[in-house]
């Protein structure tokens, strides 16, 4: 286990920083004002899933491996841009009734926890953070490392969740308000997915 002022230190730091808002936030965002809390929050889930898996291969190396190609980095960031691209055209193309009767999610709660965990996956930003921001809370002298860097990364996946639950709830709350007005529900899709497209040219545009 990390040491006591260690882990107060890295408490501080995450919290400044799982509250910024970055690309987790505004996909968790963009799917529960479109689609509704429930939606939201599994999308929340479904990047946590995400970091699970990032948090795994940072602790056992394989990330390392991934990150020391220039190749590699490229194909999975190009292929995480695309499928953001991917999914943002779909939901600006996706047909919304604008009649005043009850409209159902434009999509389910298991697509949405499936497309956010594959979509975090496939960040090698993500990959890239967990390789350079846990390890520098590491006490090498301490031994333990591994544990101490799943430790670090449980609690980032925590904290980041908290974060990504709250925008779910708020935006579902407000997007539920939004979806009763005919005229914004003609134009909530194609905010959504300008959102995604926008995530997925930064992501393609980044440099390692």
């Amino acid at each position: 286990m990390p040491e006591t002022t260690v882990l107060l230190a890295y408490i501080a730091v995450l919290t400044g920083f799982v509250l910024f808002p970055g690309p987790s936030m505004l996909l968790t965002l963009a799917r529960a004002t479109a689609s509704g809390t429930r939606v939201g929050i599994a999308t929340s889930l479904g990047i946590a899933a995400g970091d699970v898996v990032h948090t795994i291969l940072a602790v056992v190396g394989l990330s390392a491996a991934v990150m020391a190609s220039a190749e590699a980095f490229f194909v999975i960031k190009m292929l995480g841009a695309l499928y953001l691209v991917w999914l943002g055209i779909r939901s600006f193309l996706e047909h919304v009734p604008v009649d005043d009767g009850p409209q159902p999610a434009s999509t389910t709660s298991v697509r949405a926890f499936r497309e956010a965990c594959l979509a975090e996956i496939l960040n090698p930003k993500s990959a890239m953070f967990f390789l350079a921001f846990l390890p520098q809370f590491v006490v090498v002298e301490q031994g333990g490392i591994a544990m101490q860097l799943l430790v670090f990364g449980l609690l980032f996946i925590l904290f980041g969740t908290l974060a990504t639950l709250a925008v779910a709830l708020a935006a579902g709350a407000i997007g539920g308000f939004l979806r009763r007005n005919p005229a914004v529900r003609k134009w909530q899709g194609k905010i959504a997915g300008t959102i995604l497209c926008g995530l997925g040219a930064r992501l393609a545009l980044q440099e390692r």
